[in-house]
C-alpha cells in the first residue's frame, strides 16, 4: 500500500517525455530455487518515472526493491532498473495454493505498463526412479529396447545412458536410438553390445544413476555340414559308417543354445566279400580213342570267382593213356562190373554208421536219465534264503562251506545258437542238494560295531585315506574272502555286490564303501555336463579281481539316446577324473561295464576306486529329476513361520542327507515329495506361495516370487538348494495355515504343492521320508546271497557251454530281460556267472527267487523237449 501511495504520488522525472509510455527493456523471467539459496528477478524500463514488483497479487515492499537509474544513450532517455530477490521461504507459504509469480509494473506521466510474469518454482529431483532397465538376454541381431522412467523432479530430468561407465551417443553410432520417453533402443544387438547399460538422469538439483542393467547378447550353436561318410568299418560282409557335424556354424556363445539333435549318424553297410573260385568234380573219363588216350574236365564253377576273388590254379582238362587191352576196343561189361563194385562198397559203410550211431545214442541215453529227464532238478533247491546266520544246534545246507575245488568253465561259444549235439544241459552226476564232502572253511567275519575303530585307524596310515569322509555314517566296510559278500550304506540305494571267487583264493581284504559329500570331492564339468550320480569310492583302490564286482547306486536322469550322452568317470591316482565307459557305445575295455535303469545304475568293475555318472545334454529336451520337499516348524512359538522348499536331485543319498539336517533343525515333512522333470533350456526355477488368508496371514517375501540360478541345479554340486518362504501370522490364535506353493520353470511346466495343516500339532505327517533298510552294512559269505551257493554251481555248469537252439544262458538272459547286454556277457568267462551276479545285485534282499527257479526250469523243459526229439 506504501509503494502504491509512492507511486500515485510520485512526480515525473525532469526530462521524460509526457507523450511516452514505459516499455520493458528487461523483463523478469522464470527461476527455480536451488536448495535454501534465494533467486534475483530484474527488470527495466524506459522512460519510467516508479517501477515495482507485485507479487502474487501483492505489491513487494518498497524497502526490498533495489532501483538503478541510467540514460538510455540512443534516445536520451531515463532508464530505470529494479531488482528483488525472493526466499525458499516466501514460495512454500504458498505452496500448495498456486504456483508463485512475479511481475513488475512502470510508471510514467503518460500511464502504467505491466511486464509478463516470472514464475519462482522450488527446484528438486527425487531419488527413485519410476523405471529402470533390467537385465535382458538377447540372441544376436535382434532388437532390444531398455525402458527408463526418470525421476520425478523441476525442472525436468534430462536422461542420457551410458555403457560400460562411456556415454552412449546415438549420432556417433546409429545402432542406438533414444526415444521421446528416454527408453534406449538398439536396433540390431551385436557382440560388441554385451554390456553394462545405466541410466543417467539430472536437472539443476542433482545427479541420479539407475541399476545397471547387464545386457547378454548370445549366440544360438548352428550346425556346420556333415562330413563326408567314412569308409566301411569291415572290408568284407556288414559294417558301418557315419559322418558327424559340429556345432561351430555358428559356435554358441554367452549361454546361447546348444545345437539340437545328433553329431553323429551311423548307417550299415555292406561289402561285397570276395570268392574264390573252386574247381568242381572231374567229369567221367571219356573211351578210350584210337591213340589208345582218354580224358576227363572240371570247371572253375563251385563257386565260381567273383568279387576280386582268386581264379582257380590247376589244369582244368586230364588225359591218360589206356590199358593194351582197351586200345583198341573196350572190354565187354567192364563198366557194369566196376559199378557193382561200388555199390556193395556203399552199403557197408551204411551198416557200419548205423551201428555206431545206435551205440552212441543208448550210451548218452543212459548217462542223462539221472540229471536231465526231470527238469525240476534245477529247482529242487530254490528255498527262500535267510540273510541271518544259522544257529549252531540246527545246521543246513547253506551253513556248509561248499567244495568249490571244481574248474571254472571258460566260455568260447558264438552268440548266435548252434545245432550242436542233443547232450547241452549237462549236470555233474547226483542230485543238487547231495551232501558236501567234510572239508570246512574259516572266515573272519567283521563287524562295524566292534571294529570300526580299528578298521578307521588302518586306513589313516594310507595315502589315499586322506580323500575320504572322516565319519561312518556313510561307510560300510568288511573282511572278505573267495566266497565273497556285500556292502550296503543304509538309506541311500548305494551298496557293492563282491561275487564269489572274485577275490582269489588264500587272499583276504579289508572293503570299504564311502559315499562323498558333493562340497568334499571336486567333480570338474565342461559345457553341458551335469552331475547325475552320487560320487561312490570303494577300495582299497587298486585293487585287481578276478572277476567283476557291481557297484549300484542311483541316479536322476531322464535317459533317452537322442538326448543325452552319459560317461562313468573314474578318478585316477594322480587326482584327474577320467572317462572309462560311454554308455550305449562299444566299450573300450573289458575291465568296466555300466547297466542303466529308470533309478539305478548297476557298475560292473573289476579295479575298485572313486565313480561318478555324468552326462551332457545333446538337446535342450533333455531333462533331469528334481524332487521337491517341503519341511516346516512342528511348533510356532512366535508370530513368524517359514516353509522351506528343497529342490534335490532325485537320488536316496541326498534325501537322506536333508532328513538328517532337518532333525536337527526341527522340521516335519509337509505332504509327499513331488518330482519335476528340470529341463536343460537355461532358464530359471521359480518358487511362489499362493491362496494364503490375507486376513490371518502376511507374507513378508517383498517379491512375488524366488528364483534358483538354473546353473546351480543343472551342476549338481550344490546339493541342498532350498528357498525359505516365511510367514508372519496377524494374531497368535491363528494355529492353521492353508495355502498353495508353486514350483515351475520358466517357460516350463509347474508342479504346485497344497499345503493345508496345524501349525501348533500336525500329526497327520510323520518325520520319516525313506524307511530305514534292514540289515548290517557288511555281510559275508553265504547270508549275503539269496541263490544258495551249490545251486548256483549247477546252474552255471549248465548253462554256459553253448546249447542246443539257445537252450543255455542267452535263453537265461532274455527271460530277464538282459538280452541287450549279451556281447558283455559273452566277453567273460562265465556269462551264466555275470547274469546270476546281476540278479542278486538287482534283487536283494527282497527278490522273488521262485522266478528265477522258474526261468530256469523252462530252460531245462526246453533242452528235455529237445532230448525226447531226438529219441522219437
Amino acid at each position: 500500500t506504501g509503494a502504491q501511495q509512492s507511486a500515485t504520488v510520485a512526480n515525473p522525472a525532469s526530462g521524460a517525455s509526457p507523450d511516452l509510455l514505459p516499455h520493458f527493456q528487461l523483463e523478469p523471467e522464470d527461476v527455480y530455487i536451488v536448495k535454501n539459496k534465494a533467486v534475483s528477478l530484474a527488470c527495466s524500463a524506459t522512460p519510467a518515472t516508479q517501477i515495482y514488483f507485485k507479487c502474487n497479487g501483492e505489491w513487494v515492499h518498497q524497502g526490498d526493491h533495489v532501483t538503478q537509474h541510467s540514460t538510455d544513450r540512443s534516445t536520451g532517455l531515463p532508464v530505470m532498473e529494479v531488482r528483488i530477490e525472493v526466499t525458499r521461504q516466501q514460495v512454500e507459504k504458498i505452496f500448495g495454493l498456486e504456483e508463485y509469480w512475479c511481475q513488475c509494473v512502470a510508471w510514467s506521466s503518460s500511464g502504467t505498463t505491466k511486464s509478463q510474469k516470472a514464475f519462482v518454482r522450488i527446484a528438486y529431483l527425487r531419488k527413485n526412479f519410476e523405471q529402470e532397465p533390467t537385465a535382458r538376454e538377447v540372441s544376436i541381431e535382434q532388437g532390444i529396447v531398455l525402458p527408463c522412467r526418470p525421476p520425478e523432479g523441476i525442472p525436468p530430468a534430462e536422461v542420457e545412458w551410458l555403457r560400460n561407465e562411456e556415454l552412449v551417443d546415438p549420432e556417433l553410432d546409429a545402432n542406438f536410438y533414444v526415444t521421446p520417453e528416454h527408453s534406449l533402443v538398439l536396433r540390431q544387438a551385436r557382440l560388441a553390445d554385451t554390456a553394462n547399460y545405466t541410466c543417467v538422469a539430472k536437472n539443476i538439483v542433482a545427479r541420479r544413476r539407475s541399476a545397471s542393467a547387464a545386457i547378454t547378447v548370445y549366440v544360438n550353436g548352428g550346425w556346420s555340414t556333415w562330413t563326408q561318410w567314412s569308409g566301411c568299418s569291415t572290408s568284407c560282409g556288414r559294417g558301418w559308417q557315419k559322418r558327424s557335424r559340429t556345432c561351430t556354424n555358428p559356435t554358441p556363445l554367452n549361454g546361447g543354445a546348444f545345437c539340437e539333435g545328433q553329431n553323429v549318424q551311423k548307417t550299415a553297410c555292406t561289402t561285397l566279400c570276395p570268392v574264390d573260385g573252386a574247381w568242381s568234380d572231374w567229369s567221367k573219363w571219356s573211351e578210350c580213342g584210337a591213340e589208345c588216350t582218354h580224358w576227363r574236365s572240371r570247371e572253375c564253377s563251385e563257386p565260381a570267382p567273383r568279387n576280386g576273388g582268386r581264379d582257380c590254379h590247376g589244369p582244368e582238362l586230364d588225359t591218360r593213356n589206356c590199358t593194351s587191352e582197351l586200345c583198341t576196343h573196350a572190354a565187354p561189361g567192364a563198366e557194369d562190373v566196376a559199378l557193382y563194385v561200388g555199390l556193395v562198397a556203399v552199403a557197408v559203410c551204411l551198416v557200419l554208421l548205423l551201428l555206431v550211431g545206435v551205440l552212441v545214442y543208448c550210451r548218452k541215453k543212459g548217462g542223462l536219465d539221472a540229471d536231465v529227464a526231470d527238469s525240476s532238478i534245477l529247482t529242487a533247491g530254490f528255498q527262500p534264503v535267510s540273510i541271518k546266520p544259522s544257529k549252531a544246534d540246527n545246521p543246513s545246507l547253506l551253513t556248509i562251506q561248499p567244495d568249490l575245488s571244481t574248474t571254472t568253465m571258460t566260455y568260447q561259444g558264438s552268440l548266435c545258437p548252434r545245432q550242436d549235439g542233443p547232450a547241452k544241459l549237462q549236470l555233474p552226476n547226483g542230485h543238487l542238494l547231495s551232501p558236501l564232502g567234510a572239508g570246512r572253511h574259516t572266515l573272519h567275519h567283521s563287524s562295524p560295531a566292534a571294529e570300526g575303530a580299528d578298521f578307521v585307524a588302518r586306513l589313516s596310515t594310507q595315502s589315499y585315506f586322506r580323500s575320504l569322509p572322516r565319519g561312518t555314517n556313510n561307510m560300510a566296510y568288511g573282511t572278505f574272502n573267495f566266497l565273497g559278500g556285500r556292502l550296503m550304506i543304509p538309506n541311500t540305494g548305494i551298496s557293492l555286490l563282491i561275487p564269489p571267487d572274485a577275490i582269489p583264493r588264500g587272499k583276504i581284504y579289508e572293503v570299504y564303501l564311502t559315499l562323498h559329500k558333493q562340497e568334499e570331492v571336486r567333480l570338474p564339468l565342461a559345457g553341458c555336463q551335469t552331475l547325475l550320480s552320487p560320487i561312490v569310492s570303494c577300495g582299497p583302490p587298486g585293487v585287481l579281481l578276478t572277476r567283476p564286482a557291481i557297484l549300484a547306486m542311483g541316479h536322476c536322469v531322464e535317459a533317452s539316446a537322442e538326448n543325452w550322452s552319459i560317461r562313468l568317470k573314474k578318478q585316477s591316482c594322480e587326482g584327474t577324473w577320467e572317462d572309462v565307459l560311454q554308455l550305449g557305445a562299444e566299450p573300450c575295455t573289458e575291465l568296466y561295464y555300466c547297466q542303466l535303469e529308470a533309478q539305478a545304475c548297476y557298475v560292473f568293475t573289476e579295479q575298485l576306486g572313486r565313480f561318478a555318472l555324468v552326462g551332457e545334454s545333446l538337446s535342450m529336451a533333455a531333462s533331469k529329476r528334481l524332487k521337491l520337499v517341503l519341511f516346516a516348524p512342528a511348533a510356532c512359538p512366535s508370530l513368524e513361520y517359514n516353509i522351506r522348499v528343497y529342490c534335490l536331485s532325485d537320488t536316496q543319498d541326498v534325501l537322506k542327507e536333508v532328513i538328517q539336517l532337518e532333525k536337527q533343525l526341527g522340521g516335519q515333512l509337509i505332504g509327499a515329495p513331488r518330482v519335476l522333470h528340470f529341463k536343460d533350456s537355461y532358464h530359471n526355477l521359480r518358487l511362489s506361495i499362493h491362496d494364503m488368508p490375507s486376513s490371518l496371514w502376511k507374507s513378508k517375501l517383498l517379491a512375488s516370487y524366488q528364483e534358483i540360478p538354473f546353473y546351480h541345479i543343472w551342476s549338481g554340486l550344490q546339493p541342498f538348494l532350498h528357498c525359505t518362504f516365511t510367514l508372519e501370522r496377524l494374531s497368535t490364535s491363528t494355529c492353521e495355515l492353508a495355502c498353495k506353493i508353486w514350483v515351475w520353470q520358466v517357460e516350463g511346466d509347474g508342479q504346485s504343492f497344497t499345503v493345508n495343516f496345524n501349525i501348533a500339532k500336525d500329526t497327520r505327517f510323520s518325520d520319516w521320508l525313506v524307511p530305514d533298510e534292514v540289515g548290517t552294512p557288511a555281510l559275508v559269505g553265504p547270508s549275503a546271497f539269496k541263490i544258495p551257493f551249490l545251486i548256483r554251481q549247477k546252474i552255471i555248469s549248465s548253462l554256459d557251454p553253448p546249447g542246443t537252439r539257445g537252450a543255455d544262458w542267452r535263453t537265461l538272459a532274455q527271460k530277464l530281460n538282459l538280452d541287450s547286454h549279451l556281447s558283455f556277457f559273452a566277453s567273460k568267462a562265465s556269462p551264466t556267472a555275470m547274469i546270476l551276479n546281476l540278479w542278486e545285485a538287482r534283487h536283494f534282499p527282497n527278490g522273488n527267487l521262485s522266478q528265477l527257479a522258474a526261468a530256469v526250469a523252462e530252460i531245462g523243459k526246453q533242452d528235455s523237449a529237445l532230448f525226447s526229439e531226438a529219441e522219437c
